[in-house]
């Protein structure tokens, strides 16, 4: 390795269900909208719109239990979201292939700071101070398609201090997997080490410290945190 002028950063690793070895994050990308109910709530027309993304950065993926409550915000929400990690990458990929470009899947939480996200969505100006914040970006360990296939359906949920607050099944995204994958790469040059956040169900609501949220996503994991 090349010397480097300052420390270099750590490399941002996800564990892997069954290995030792880790999962390197170089990019995260996040689909918005991607169920129909959620885009309703959030007042939408799911109907008429094309896919859009955004990012938040690598650093801001952790395997923590806990998830610190953020500066400048006062309404903090919770978005549940199956995961795909990338195994390999490319431009204009193909949906018909883009599922071979899969390493594995896990859970994750977009935490979003929804009302400076609201400040920003009313000056016409990017999400990243609501989105790209220290860790809010939570993920289980990712389990290898290898062991269980790519989920096309399925229970998405997720509960705060024991009450059900997300309830949805991932059959119900409107833009599917290859298509997510394929979409991406028109817009980005993929690579090995990308995740992607394939959006939300609905019911996203706010957390408080000390409340207990669980998520799970059925046949590929769970993950618990407590807000401090």
């Amino acid at each position: 390795m090349r010397a480097t002028v300052i420390p270099a950063p750590e490399s941002v690793l996800l564990d892997v269900v069954g290995a030792t070895e880790q999962f390197p994050v170089r990019r995260v990308y996040c689909v918005g909208r991607n169920y129909a109910d959620h885009a309703i709530e959030m007042g939408h027309d799911p109907s008429r719109e094309a896919p859009f993304f955004f990012q938040k950065n690598a650093d801001n993926v952790y395997n923590g239990e806990s998830f610190p409550y953020p500066p400048l915000s006062s309404n903090v929400h919770f978005e549940v979201e199956l995961v795909m990690a990338l195994s390999g990458g490319g431009a204009d990929i193909p949906a018909e292939d883009a599922l071979s470009k899969v390493y594995g899947y896990g859970v994750g939480i977009d935490f979003t700071r929804r009302d400076l996200q609201d400040q920003m969505k009313k000056a016409g100006r990017s999400w990243e101070v609501a989105k790209a914040f220290e860790k809010s970006a939570p993920v289980s360990a990712l389990v290898p398609a290898s062991k269980i296939g790519h989920p096309q359906d399925g229970s998405i949920w997720l509960d705060v201090n024991g009450s059900r607050k997300q309830d949805g099944d991932l059959n119900q995204m409107i833009w599917k997997l290859p298509e997510i994958i394929a979409e991406l790469s028109k817009q980005f040059v993929l690579a090995p080490g990308d995740i992607i956040m394939t959006g939300t169900p609905a019911g996203v609501g706010a957390i408080v410290k000390d409340d207990k949220v669980t998520c799970g996503v059925a046949g590929v994991g769970e993950l618990s945190l407590t807000v401090i």
